[in-house]
């Protein structure tokens, strides 16, 4: 009898209860499943060979220490395939869901390790946003799949072409263009050069940042079908030395091309709000350090982040914490911050309202962000936020409550901003019959059926910090899959 394990897809759904992500099917090297704690990856036969020998090289273990690719265990073998067990990263992030500072460290990773897989006699046959998620505030690769070994004399990256579609051009269109990153929602291959050509202005196509990968790729553009023979060198290390010089140049171009420093609607809120005097910020500060510390929870989504203020008190009070906001600038803030502070903040680029869809053939490639975030969290940050869901969005307050009920199992901190605060006016809009009488008591009815009100403080300006806990406390979810 054979000791190793059946690894056959009904050991797998008893073992690790998952289905198997529909995202990977594009691979022909293997699938991927992920279960409640980890990702299961089935390698198969005609790649199970390479796929060991890169698990076992020296530089698997050095991009793993470093933190740069995700760590792999062997756990099994079957047929000539082989299994192989990787610690889930939750939650998954999407780069459409990135600001453009998070573009820049995942295209920096997947660089540095291209750069140093060349060292070792291997390279990244792939590039793509999507093999990279953040830890965090820290991008990690993914995708092990993406090793091969390299070919001496070769001296061009077989990925750069792949790496200049989905990274460089996607922050270029949004630099000059004013292209947003999250439209890359719908452009999962990146974007063409005569795409950004046809679109750029005179002086724009001359650019010396924009000439050889948009104007000058535009015209030599190959045909589809049209095959390619990759240039190589008769002298390994002269072929070396061009590709280090290539990867190099490609990183200059993705830091001119994410250095952007435009101001967006929310990026200077924290700095410019008028509607809180410094007393009442500093009672707001005290009141939240209060309830983490007396809560204590282990995991915090904070809504409507801003540029991160009480999702670095949540990180300070030892929570991991999930931020979201639609303001692509203000995430853009609290991520540096965050990785200047070293914060286990993940930063998500996102509008609770009309939520990421799920994503991808059959719409089961991505997850929707709700899948992802839901029942994952001990407390639920809401402040100042109910206003803009109930006048911007019109997003009634029982569908608050039931939406604070799917994503908490225990808190909800609730800002409550009164109709007669300035805000609340400004966006009024005349319909004052609608939202005009709306009162702390709608609030606490609407939130009945799922929370109850254990502590509360009025601020200076009469806004209300309100802590709800739930009618039932829940265990900790499952973690969604994808289908």
């Amino acid at each position: 009898m054979s000791s190793k394990p059946n690894f056959s897809r009904e050991y797998l759904a008893k073992t690790h209860p998952g289905r198997e992500t529909a995202g990977t099917f594009r691979d022909p090297a293997g699938q991927l499943y992920l279960t409640p704690t980890h990702a299961v990856r089935r390698i198969h036969p005609g790649a199970a060979q390479d796929t060991l020998a890169f698990l076992t090289s020296p530089l698997r273990a050095a991009l793993e220490q470093s933190g740069d690719l995700i760590e792999s265990k062997k756990i099994g073998e079957e047929r000539d395939e082989i299994w192989l067990e990787h610690p889930r990263v939750d939650p998954i992030s999407y780069p459409w869901e990135w600001c453009a500072a998070q573009w820049l460290a995942a295209a920096e990773v997947t660089l540095r390790v291209a750069d140093q897989a060349l060292d070792a006699g291997w390279t990244l046959k792939d590039a793509t946003p999507l093999n990279i998620v953040f830890r965090g505030t820290t991008p990690v690769l993914v995708d092990v799949l993406s090793f091969e070994r390299s070919k001496p004399t070769a001296s061009t990256w077989p990925a750069y072409g792949q790496f200049v579609r989905t990274f460089l051009l996607p922050l270029i269109a949004a630099k000059y263009l004013n292209w947003s990153l999250q439209a890359t929602l719908l452009n999962r291959d990146g974007y063409e050069p005569r795409e950004l050509y046809r679109s750029l202005r005179f002086w724009q196509r001359i650019h010396p940042d924009l000439v050889d990968v948009v104007t000058l790729a535009a015209f030599i553009q190959p045909r589809s079908g049209a095959s390619q023979k990759l240039p190589s060198v008769s002298d390994p290390e002269l072929a070396k030395h061009i590709l280090h010089k290539r990867l190099a140049r490609l990183g200059k171009q993705v830091r001119r091309a994410a250095n952007t420093t435009r101001s967006t609607e929310w990026s200077e809120y924290q700095a410019q709000a008028s509607h809180y005097s410094s007393a009442d910020k500093e009672d707001k500060q005290r009141f939240v350090r209060r309830v983490l510390k007396q809560c204590g929870p282990g995991r915090v989504l904070d809504i409507g982040a801003n540029t991160g203020t009480y999702s670095l008190l949540a990180a300070e009070s030892g929570a991991e914490v999930v931020a979201i906001d639609s303001d692509a600038g203000a995430i853009e803030n609290l991520w540096k911050t965050a990785t200047q502070q070293g914060n286990s903040i993940t930063a998500l680029v996102a509008n609770i309202a009309r939520p990421t869809p799920p994503m991808g053939w059959k719409n089961r490639e991505q997850l929707s962000l709700l899948d992802r975030l839901a029942g994952q969290f001990d407390m639920v940050l809401l402040l100042a936020v109910i206003h803009h869901l109930i006048l911007r969005e019109q997003i009634p307050l029982g569908h608050i409550g039931e939406l604070c009920d799917l994503l908490t199992r225990r808190w909800v901190l609730v800002e409550w901003v009164p109709p007669s605060d300035a805000m609340y006016q400004e966006w009024l809009r005349g319909r004052e019959n609608l939202y005009g009488q709306l009162s702390e008591d709608d609030l606490l009815l609407a939130f009945r059926p799922y929370f109850h009100p254990c502590d509360r403080r009025v601020l200076g300006n009469n806004r209300v910090l309100l802590l709800f806990e739930r009618n039932h406390v829940v265990e900790e979810r499952p973690r969604a899959t994808m289908a």
